[in-house]
């Protein structure tokens, strides 16, 4: 049989807090690498992951084509069927619609609002739902079944490393451009003034949310163990995120219109959990 296949995809989770932070069962699957999104937002970026396009490297003295047929190549590892490569995938250029006619059953649970069931990135999904917490990776982990006779694919994407990084009321930092900057656009505009505010950048608030994102990685890691306890030997495991965040960074935060390095750095791993 296939083997089965776990997908998580860490929302906006930056290279470096993954790196900053203890990740026992995330080193289980082996250390994870620096790799590249192909969009600084949710949707597209989330729209290419689903094509089979996993982040990529940045290799030099190589042809763009090459490094394509390289990482498709690699479905045959991941889910042990011979054969597979680009070709497989077209022309609907489908990870979900390959999974499916080859005989997965195939689920997703995502976080972002962006990602909800009436846009087209759940086709193909046999089982697709829009959690109605944005951090609820626990209530996923849950619901996880695997049959002996017959291969899964989960498909997840995490909230908790999002933007409010599961800080509210009194936790959240009060950033202006966040809680305050779009009231007073006009005003900013109206009196020839870029729109910004001085007061945006707090260094120590910036440093506050990145560490906060460090410890939700923490948090999912921690539920890892739990998925992983589940996963029957054939389970192949992808951890990942769709793109980083800026934390103050040469003037920004967030993510999205932005071409910064630490936007596009997110982690990388791959493996199978032995029981």
């Amino acid at each position: 049989m296939p083997n089965h296949l776990v997908y998580i995809v860490m929302d906006s989770c930056r290279y470096d807090s993954y790196q900053a932070a203890l990740t026992p069962n995330m080193d289980r699957l082996g250390l994870g690498m620096r790799r590249y999104s192909y969009a600084s937002w949710t949707s597209p970026s989330h729209y290419a992951l689903l094509m089979g396009m996993i982040p990529h490297t940045n290799p030099r003295g190589v042809f763009a084509s090459e490094v394509y047929k390289q990482e498709f190549s690699k479905w045959v590892e991941r889910l042990g069927i011979p054969d597979l490569s680009f070709k497989t995938f077209v022309p609907q250029l489908s990870l979900p619609k390959v999974l499916q006619e080859l005989g997965y059953e195939t689920i997703a649970r995502v976080s972002m609002p962006v990602l909800n069931q009436f846009t087209n990135i759940n086709q193909y999904f046999d089982d697709y739902k829009l959690m109605a917490n944005h951090n609820d990776f626990a209530s996923m982990v849950e619901e996880v079944e695997f049959e002996e006779d017959e291969p899964r694919c989960y498909f997840f994407n995490l909230g908790e490393t999002h933007y409010p990084y599961m800080l509210s009321g009194e936790n959240l930092p009060h950033i202006s451009g966040v809680h305050g900057v779009f009231k007073h656009m006009d005003e900013y505009l109206l009196a020839g003034a870029p729109a910004s505010n001085p007061e945006f950048f707090d260094p120590q608030e910036m440093q506050r949310l990145h560490k906060q994102q460090i410890a939700c990685v923490e948090y999912v890691d921690g539920l890892l163990g739990k998925l992983f306890d589940k996963c029957p030997d054939n389970t192949h495991i992808i951890v990942t995120a769709d793109h980083g965040e800026l934390f103050g960074e040469d003037g920004f935060f967030g993510h999205g219109p932005v071409m910064h390095e630490k936007c596009f750095e997110v982690p990388f791993l791959e493996g199978r959990i032995a029981q």
